[in-house]
């Protein structure tokens, strides 16, 4: 396990996706996602795909999301900028809080593997247009 007390940036790149961070501010905001979904004019299965990350809204849907939550559009894409607060880690248990950074870890290596996937997927496929 981890160290706890390094500092995490909770909603960074290396430890949160779009969805997460949708998720932290729809909830932030006290909405329900049916109440979000609504209040964008989508139906709620294509809000739980976005914060699935299963898909990504367009820039009119970001644009009214960043609006809505009180967020900016920076920080729901990247995590940097104007977003909500990270969780208190204190008021975890270190069990909880070492849980947490094994799953963030285990992210950060997840999305290298697929990274690494999708470059072997480009090049298999450019290997099979030569010889096809």
């Amino acid at each position: 396990m981890s160290d706890t007390t390094t500092e995490t940036d909770w909603y960074g790149p290396d430890a949160a996706t779009f969805g997460d961070r949708l998720a932290a501010a729809r909830e932030a905001s006290g909405m329900t996602q049916e109440s979000l979904a609504k209040r964008l004019g989508v139906k709620l299965g294509t809000l739980q795909g976005w914060e699935d990350d299963m898909s990504e809204p367009r820039a009119n849907k970001l644009s009214m999301l960043s609006g809505l939550l009180n967020v900016s559009m920076v920080w729901l894409i990247t995590g940097e900028g104007e977003g909500v607060s990270a969780p208190d880690e204190e008021a975890l248990s270190p069990e909880v809080a070492d849980i947490l950074a094994e799953i963030r870890a285990m992210r950060a290596k997840m999305k290298g593997q697929a990274e690494k996937l999708g470059r072997l997927e480009k090049a298999l496929r450019l290997l099979l247009k030569e010889k096809g």
